[in-house]
């Protein structure tokens, strides 16, 4: 109830309302976007680009009740274009970010680099799939839901895109998914 208020509050213009209701989902924004472009500078960019967004196109939201769908659809959007945009690999950065996280476990590191590594050979379409299921847990219907693509899609999306890991990977006990 608190947040359909906010919503409204926003959409008539007060920041402070539409700022707090962005810091009630924060987590699960940053969350999101990481899941998308694995660095976190670019997804703390593409949080500042879908904000912005927000801001400026809030008057457009027709039902109060799908702010955050709708705020999480536009983030989804943003990553793309990041990801458009710089059409790089991050490996090293990935590498330089589990170190920041303290993993001391080489055989753990290794794994995530291999997986990373694979990951890469994929379609950017394939690869947005399996990060939104295997790193953020989501369901099918709100992966269809968040990329505007039918829920046929996302299953053959996925299942080919794990196949093509399994190949990458070997069967050296990746082949269980």
């Amino acid at each position: 109830m608190e947040t359909d208020l906010l919503v409204k509050k926003a959409k008539q213009g007060d920041k402070d309302a539409l700022v707090e209701l962005i810091m009630l989902q924060k987590q699960e924004y940053y969350k999101l976007a990481y899941a998308f472009l694995n660095n976190k500078e670019d997804a703390l960019d593409a949080l500042e680009d879908m904000i912005v967004i927000l801001y400026e196109r809030i008057d457009r939201l027709r039902k109060v009740d799908a702010f955050y769908s709708w705020s999480k659809t536009i983030l989804v959007n943003c990553c793309r274009g990041r990801l458009k945009r710089n059409k790089r690999i991050i490996l090293y950065d990935s590498l330089a970010e589990e170190t920041e996280l303290k993993k001391n476990d080489f055989n753990q590191k290794e794994e995530h680099l291999m997986l990373d590594t694979a990951l890469a050979r994929l379609s950017d379409k394939q690869q947005e799939v399996i990060r939104l299921r295997y790193y953020l847990d989501l369901d099918y219907e709100t992966i269809s839901h968040l990329l505007k693509i039918p829920l046929g899609t996302v299953k053959s999306r996925l299942s080919t895109g794990l196949k093509k890991l399994k190949k990458f990977l070997g069967d050296e006990g990746y082949g269980k998914y």
